[in-house]
C-alpha cells in the first residue's frame, strides 16, 4: 500500500516554490509511471504541470482528481520550528514543512489512492490526475493549460475531484460544491485640481469618490442565494498621491473587491457600477472610470450523483455528514467547472500559508481513505 503520509513527506522536500517545479511533478512522473499511468508533462510559459491516465484515452466513464504541488514562500526559515522544506515527522505525529496542508498532502493522497485504486481493482474506465505548479501564482498556465491540452488531445475526464483543503475546523465537516465569484476594480476619479479655500473653482475628485463607495458599501448587494451568502464587497485601498493640504487633488483612485454569488456575473456587475458612477458624475461633475480584473466566475455543482458520493464516502469514513460550502476564496475549480462537473474534499485547512505549517499524518491516511473509496464507489 502507498503511505500518502510518507509521500507527502518527500513531496515537501522538493522546494516548489512558485512557479518552480523544485522536483515535484518530477517525482510523482516517476511513481505514476512506474504504476501503469500514461504521463504527459504539459508545461506552458516556464510553468509546470503533469497530466496523467489510467486506462484507454477516450474511455466513457472517467474519474479525475485536481490538485498543485507549488506553494508560497515559506519566509524566514529561522522561524520555524522544523525547517520549512524538511517534511519533518514529529513524536505527536505532525508533518511539518510548506505545503504539508496546501497542498502536497491533498495531491500525495489522491496520487497515493488512485495507484492503489487501479493496482487492486483495475476499473472499467479511467482515472485522470491533473497536477499543476501554477495555483498559487499567476493561474494562467497551470490547470488551464492542462484543460486546454486536454481538449486539444481528446482527452475527458467525467467528473473531477479538486483536493484543496476544505475543512475549516473538522476533518470531514465541509465539501465545496462551489465557489463565489471575484473581480476587482480599479476606479479613477477625475476632477478639477484647485485651491481648498476656493471650492467653487474646483470639482473635488475624493468628494465623488467617497461618495460612490459610500452608495456602494451602505446597501448590500444581495441577500444570498439558495447555495451561497450574501455577496460581499470590500474596498481596500483609497489614493490621491496629495502631499499638500491646502489643494484639492485632480485625481483620486480606489481599488475594491467583489466575491460574488450566482445572481450576478461580471457583466450584470459591470452594468450596476457603471450606472451608479454615472450617477455620481451627473451629480458632482467628476468622472469616474473603472477597470475590473475577473479572476473568477460564481459556479455550483448541484446536488446529485457526483455530491452525494463523495458526502456519503466522507459520512462513511469521519461519522460527519459534511456541510455543501460554497464559502472561501477561489481554487482551480473555477477552471474545471467548465470541463466537467467538481467539488472539492480536502484536509482542515488550519495552518495554511503559515509559519509552522503542519498537518497530522493520519489525516492525510484518512483522506487516503476517503479517496479510495470514492474511486470503488464511482467505478463500482
Amino acid at each position: 500500500m502507498t503511505d500518502a503520509a510518507e509521500l507527502t513527506r518527500a513531496l515537501i522536500r522538493c522546494p516548489s516554490v512558485t512557479p518552480d517545479e523544485g522536483g515535484a511533478l518530477t517525482l510523482l512522473q516517476g511513481l505514476l509511471g512506474e504504476a501503469g499511468f500514461d504521463c504527459t508533462r504539459v508545461d506552458r510559459n516556464g510553468t509546470a504541470n503533469l497530466f496523467a491516465r489510467w486506462g484507454a484515452k477516450g474511455a466513457a466513464r472517467s474519474f479525475g482528481f485536481n490538485g498543485h504541488t507549488d506553494v508560497v514562500p515559506p519566509g524566514n526559515p529561522d522561524s520555524w520550528t522544523h525547517p520549512p522544506f524538511s517534511g519533518h515527522l514529529d513524536d505527536d505525529g505532525m508533518i511539518w514543512g510548506r505545503g504539508a496542508t496546501d497542498m502536497k498532502s491533498g495531491v500525495a493522497a489522491f496520487v497515493a489512492a488512485a495507484i492503489d485504486f487501479v493496482t487492486r481493482t483495475p476499473p472499467d474506465g479511467a482515472v485522470i490526475l491533473t497536477i499543476t505548479g501554477d495555483e498559487e501564482g499567476p493561474a494562467r498556465d497551470g490547470t488551464r493549460a492542462i484543460l486546454d491540452w486536454m481538449d486539444s488531445e481528446g482527452e475527458r475526464m467525467s467528473v473531477c475531484l479538486v483536493g484543496e483543503p476544505s475543512n475549516p475546523e473538522t476533518f470531514g465537516e465541509m465539501i465545496k460544491i462551489g465557489r463565489r465569484g471575484s473581480v476587482t476594480y480599479r476606479v479613477t476619479a477625475r476632477g478639477v485640481q484647485g485651491h481648498v479655500a476656493y471650492p467653487h473653482r474646483t470639482r473635488n475628485p475624493l468628494h465623488a469618490l467617497i461618495g460612490f463607495l459610500n452608495d456602494l458599501t451602505a446597501t448590500p448587494l444581495d441577500q444570498g442565494s439558495a447555495h451561497f451568502d450574501p455577496s460581499g464587497l470590500q474596498v481596500t485601498t483609497v489614493d490621491c498621491g496629495n502631499t499638500a493640504t491646502n489643494v484639492v487633488p485632480e485625481t483620486a483612485t480606489a481599488v475594491f473587491n467583489i466575491r460574488f454569488n450566482d445572481l450576478h456575473d461580471p457583466d450584470s456587475l459591470d452594468d450596476m457600477l457603471l450606472g451608479r458612477a454615472q450617477a455620481i458624475t451627473e451629480a458632482t461633475g467628476v468622472t469616474l472610470d473603472l477597470d475590473a480584473s475577473v479572476t473568477g466566475d460564481s459556479f455550483l455543482t448541484a446536488p446529485g450523483p457526483l455530491v452525494d458520493l463523495v458526502a456519503g464516502v466522507v459520512e462513511a469514513e469521519t461519522g460527519l455528514r459534511p456541510v455543501l460550502s460554497t464559502t472561501g476564496g477561489t481554487s482551480d475549480a473555477r477552471f474545471v467547472k467548465d470541463h466537467c462537473p467538481v467539488v472539492e474534499f480536502g484536509l482542515v485547512g488550519r495552518f495554511m500559508h503559515e509559519v509552522d505549517e503542519r498537518v497530522p499524518a493520519d489525516q492525510i491516511r484518512a483522506l487516503q481513505r476517503v479517496y479510495h473509496r470514492i474511486l470503488q464507489g464511482y467505478f463500482g
